[in-house]
């Protein structure tokens, strides 16, 4: 089932909510029951309890507040709605909010009204990050990618394109993915890359915007006289967006689905189609696509918040469960075995590699497949 989702964002001092926004067939809530969900937290707080979720028979609850200033709820009732991903859900929205109009008018609420209409501008990016999409860099904190056979020469136009423009920061992007980006921008915060590529992806379509500028006289055909000689590489690089990296790399039959994370550069490639998009609709009759994310994005929570540990900073709350005790080492490698598909997940110092198979898999197999794929991936693409 899809499911449904709805996300409040309310004044913390005052509980008066700022926005609602909603996916799937969720109807407005009532003002009691905003109310009530925000009651309920505050009690808590003045009794020194942090209530961060909980959760009924069909919907989870998660709650966040930020600066002592912005409180934001999240119910959903979707498959995948995990504490990790609803608590990222939340995390990303408020950086999104600061991306957009900054955190002074977020932090220091004088004119609330004035507030919910600047606030509006926020609507485009927040309904992306709620809506399912072919992007899963909104759980992994990493950026989306593609892998491209031109990407030298794609890097080299950048550079010359970025150094036109007097930037430091630049990048190419295909349906919301990386392809090429400059040093510095790689050395943006994780979040802030990801955030930026959803912001862009979340835009109507347009020839020009206004992060780049056009002088009348000074370079009024920039993008043009940098882009246009290249004209046959992007159009590779929009055939490649679904797949990720290019048809030619030889996956194993049985993957239909797959996540590689670079860990030290914060950065994914995600795919449904490993085999290109010529074999979708065979892979479709296996596991529907909607399905196959779901299960991906739910095995990419599993592994990294029972087994993989991972970092955590002292202003979040920690996500990460207890591996099952008289274990003292941290497992590498863990996998699952359901009715309709299997996943296998792999992590090592600088990459997690995550897969979805076929269900006529067989178990002993899995490892093999795994190992293989992450040694031909990080060999065969740059990545």
């Amino acid at each position: 089932m899809a499911g449904s989702a709805q996300l409040l964002c309310l004044a913390t001092s005052s509980g008066v909510p700022l926005y609602c926004r909603s996916k799937g067939e969720s109807r407005q809530l009532p003002f009691s029951v905003i109310g009530s969900l925000n009651g309920v937290h505050m009690f808590g707080s003045n009794q020194d309890v942090l209530l961060t979720s909980t959760c009924t028979d069909d919907t989870r609850v998660c709650w966040r507040v930020f600066q002592d200033s912005i409180t934001l709820i999240v119910m959903s009732s979707e498959e995948d709605a995990s504490d990790l991903y609803l608590s990222r859900l939340l995390d990303n929205v408020f950086s999104a909010m600061v991306l957009v109009i900054g955190l002074d008018d977020l932090v220091n609420l004088k004119n609330v009204e004035r507030l919910k209409r600047e606030l509006r501008a926020c609507y485009k990016l927040i309904d992306s990050l709620l809506a399912a999409s072919d992007w899963i860099g909104d759980l992994t904190l990493c950026v989306d990618c593609v892998v491209s056979p031109d990407a030298a020469i794609l890097q080299e136009a950048l550079e010359v394109f970025v150094a036109a423009a007097e930037s430091n920061f630049g990048c190419l992007m295909v349906k919301g993915k990386v392809v090429v980006a400059t040093e510095k921008w790689w050395r943006l915060a994780a979040q802030e890359v990801v955030l930026l590529a959803w912001l862009v992806g979340s835009l109507a379509p347009n020839s020009s915007r206004d992060y780049p500028i056009y002088l009348p006289h000074g370079s009024p055909t920039l993008v043009e006289r940098f882009w246009s000689p290249l004209l046959e590489p992007l159009k590779t690089c929009l055939r490649l967006h679904q797949c990720s990296f290019p048809a030619c790399i030889p996956l194993h039959h049985s993957i239909i689905g797959l996540l590689l994370i670079n860990r030290e550069q914060n950065k994914n490639l995600f795919t449904l189609q490993p085999h290109g998009v010529e074999n979708s609709q065979q892979q479709g009759a296996i596991l529907p696509p909607e399905r196959c994310r779901s299960v991906l994005r739910q095995f990419y929570t599993l592994a990294v918040s029972a087994y993989f540990p991972a970092d955590t900073s002292e202003d979040k709350p920690a996500l990460h469960e207890e591996f099952h005790t008289g274990f003292t080492h941290s497992p590498t490698e863990c996998y699952i075995a359901a009715e309709d598909h299997k996943c296998y997940g792999i992590q090592t110092q600088q990459h997690q590699l995550f897969l979805t198979f076929t269900a006529d898999t067989p178990t002993f197999a899995l490892r093999n497949i795994a190992t293989k794929t992450l040694n031909l991936l990080t060999k065969e693409v740059p990545f």
